[in-house]
């Protein structure tokens, strides 16, 4: 069966649901080389690459139950209101220096205020004058105003993650809901904002809740979706959660790459935890990643990130949206 599902996706046709869910027991070793193979057809070799920057943290009113950020846990981590412009602009300009074409801009919070919004607007501006780094923005969820100010102020992507399928979330979070965020995307993409949205794998759910929320990325028509392995945050209700195997890691990507061949799938949080910082899944599925330190937690070094990229045969490019 896997090598009919291969043969299917290489002929350029989607796989459903219930044959997705054959993958689960494939020949892991097969498996990701038939997923690198489908990126190669679909993507190439380009590699997308972001860094992001934590311009806003702590004290969310979120219970999102992974997140070090809720102000319902206590974690110990730092916190403080929005950074400056000037903070903001000098995150952005060293890391074009650097080679990376793409920048988040990352805020704790449901949404951010009006305010705070026009000081973003301040700093897109700013960026857009002095280089050309592609801006994305994770912001919660924003009004429709809000993304309206962004898109014309330089936004050109905005991240929500759906974190877990729908019918898993109710595990992960009670004070916003799945659709809420799935809303939020879409108002997004109504101001013509491109969209990254992924998942967090470790956070108690099954091979088949990733695959519900492969096809509903799917049917969102995302293109960067992160793929996120939980950290084991101290204070926070998953500090406990059972560690994922490599090899599950490497299942999951591989799977996603079958049902969304030509997504940019990118490896995105806790892969600090992995012995080879990802490497064997940049041969498994995966084509783009987060460089640089994470929200909370540490990440890989841009400059070490680069010399992994171009050793696996990889161009950095961006995307195409």
């Amino acid at each position: 069966m896997l090598n009919v599902l291969y043969e299917k996706v290489m002929n350029n046709n989607l796989i459903d649901y219930n044959e997705a869910l054959q993958l689960i027991d494939a020949p892991l070793d097969k498996l990701t080389v038939y997923a690198d193979n489908i990126r190669q057809k679909y993507c190439q070799n380009i590699f997308d690459v972001c860094s992001i920057i934590n311009a806003k943290s702590g004290k969310c009113s979120e219970d999102c139950k992974f997140c070090a950020q809720s102000a319902h846990y206590n974690t110990n981590i730092a916190e403080y209101p929005l950074v400056s412009k000037d903070e903001i602009v000098k995150n952005a300009l060293y890391m074009a220096e650097k080679g990376v074409l793409r920048f988040s801009i990352v805020t704790s919070g449901k949404a951010l205020s009006n305010k705070e919004v026009d000081i973003l607007c301040d700093a897109l501006k700013e960026i857009k004058s002095k280089c050309n780094i592609s801006i994305c923005a994770s912001l919660g969820l924003l009004s429709d105003e809000n993304f309206e100010k962004l898109k014309e102020a330089g936004l050109e992507r905005v991240h929500n993650n759906l974190e877990a399928s729908k019918n898993f979330f109710k595990n992960v979070c009670s004070t916003h809901t799945f659709d809420d965020k799935v809303k939020a995307l879409k108002l997004a993409k109504k101001h013509n904002l491109s969209i990254c949205s992924g998942m967090i794998i470790g956070l108690g759910e099954k091979m088949e809740d990733r695959i519900d929320l492969a096809f509903s990325l799917r049917e969102l028509n995302v293109k960067s979706v992160p793929v996120n392995i939980l950290s084991n945050i101290k204070g926070t209700p998953y500090e406990y959660n059972p560690k994922l195997s490599y090899d599950e890691i490497l299942r999951t990507v591989a799977i996603l790459r079958f049902i969304l061949p030509e997504a940019f799938l990118r490896l995105a949080g806790g892969r600090n935890q992995l012995v080879d910082k990802g490497n064997k899944a940049f041969s498994s599925g995966i084509n783009a990643v987060i460089t640089g330190d994470m929200l909370t937690t540490a990440g890989i070094s841009v400059d070490d990130d680069m010399v992994m990229i171009k050793n696996n045969g990889y161009t950095v490019e961006l995307m195409d949206d």
